[in-house]
């Protein structure tokens, strides 16, 4: 099973969401920035080096969220989310066509990857 992380990153009442890009996996699917552990890696460490390679800003990793185990055809993943806030830098999208802040109430709007809709509902009632 492949650990992987997500950043669930906010900014006053908002949710940064992304949506993965027309060459991705998944693509058109909205979903919280972040990806795979690499060995003699923390999540914490991997969010950090995922959000840089892909949005090019930093970040303070915060709590946890909770985690969701999602079997997609090419494997099964553990997908980990932690709340996160900006540091520093300014968007630069690699693997993502857009990027949206959004609110709470507008989040079902959105059409999330399979693994990321359980993080979605555990951060609706965490709220």
């Amino acid at each position: 099973m492949k650990e992987v992380t997500a950043a669930i990153i906010t900014k006053d009442d908002l949710i940064l969401i992304a949506q993965r890009g027309k060459d991705e996996n998944l693509a058109g699917k909205w979903e919280f920035p972040g990806g795979k552990i690499e060995s003699g890696e923390t999540p914490q460490e991997c969010l950090k080096r995922e959000i840089k390679e892909e949005l090019n800003i930093e970040i303070q990793v915060g709590e946890f969220l909770g985690e969701s185990i999602y079997t997609y055809p090419n494997g099964q993943i553990k997908l980990m989310g932690y709340f996160a806030t900006i540091v520093k830098g300014n968007f630069e999208l690699s693997v993502h066509d857009e990027v949206k802040w959004v609110s709470i109430d507008e989040i079902d709007n959105f059409d999330f990857a399979p693994a990321d809709i359980p993080l979605v509902k555990k951060l609706k009632f965490s709220r």
